[in-house]
């Protein structure tokens, strides 16, 4: 099963990186899965990475941050850069992979009614045939439009033991979902079924809820605080979404970094179970 890289990389502070790196693909041999950690080195691709290569992905600050549509411009100029969930899927695939696992997903950004901006994320999950186990979408996000998008583009979303949309750092963000499935076993038939009913150039998304959240109103608060200050500061676009998640490690005291630590770790278990239960 797959892991991404920009987690190590962007998403969580130096040395915990290099740590939770290495406990997370423990963890997935111990749930009886292969790991293969996807990043670009030198204008290589990379799926799995030996010590070094983590190593560097999570010490080198010259690592950039590469979707589907950088890898052609990272690989013809040999250089190194970690992948996105976008990257991440499109590279997957390409390798045989089908299941992945990641933190939380991308989508339509609050105000992308007058900006245009949402993640490639989407549009991966639309038309590339990988499974993505990861904590609903990241809650800096306008939730609402992203499901309405993933419902618009055709991916099912199944809910781990919940019926609740998960909101990264919150275990509910307020939006029901259709369909759950209580064993990583019921998610592979799930998964198998889709052969079955020909829809094959798509992806799926399992929506697998944090069991200690954040405190909805420390939440609350950080996030209204930081859109306040990517607004002075003038942060657009794609920078819109480090500013946010680093803004939540520096103003909540380190529960933010402890959610997201337990949600790589929850959703790695989860998707090595079901690349088991999927032989």
């Amino acid at each position: 099963m797959a892991l991404e890289s920009t987690i190590i990389s962007h998403g969580l502070p130096r040395p915990t990186n290099i740590e939770v790196a290495t406990q997370v693909e423990a963890i997935v041999r111990e749930n009886g899965a292969t790991p293969a950690t996807i990043a670009v080195i030198d204008g290589a691709i990379h799926v799995g990475l030996n010590e070094s290569a983590l190593q560097r992905i999570a010490t080198d600050t010259n690592i950039s941050k590469a979707s589907i549509r950088d890898l052609p411009i990272v690989i013809a100029k040999k250089m190194s850069a970690a992948t996105t969930v976008a990257a991440t899927s499109h590279i997957a695939h390409s390798a045989g992979i089908a299941i992945f696992a990641t933190g939380g997903l991308g989508g339509v950004h609050r105000g992308a009614q007058e900006t245009w901006d949402e993640s490639a994320d989407l549009h991966s999950l639309a038309n590339i045939p990988v499974m993505v186990v990861s904590a609903g979408a990241k809650s800096i996000l306008d939730v609402a439009a992203t499901l309405e998008r993933l419902e618009t583009l055709s991916v099912p979303i199944v809910g781990f033991q919940t019926n609740k949309f998960p909101g990264f750092y919150l275990s509910d963000s307020g939006f029901e979902l259709e369909y759950r499935a209580d064993s990583p076993e019921e998610i592979a038939k799930i998964w198998s079924a889709r052969h079955q009913a020909r829809i094959t150039h798509s992806g799926m998304v399992v929506a697998n809820p944090v069991v200690r959240q954040m405190d909805p109103v420390l939440h609350a608060q950080t996030l209204a605080d930081g859109l306040a200050a990517a607004e002075r500061e003038h942060i657009k676009g794609k920078a819109v979404t480090p500013f946010l998640l680093e803004y939540f490690h520096s103003h909540t005291n380190g529960e933010s970094l402890r959610v997201n630590i337990e949600i790589i770790k929850s959703n790695a278990a989860l998707a090595a179970q079901i690349a088991v239960a999927a032989q």
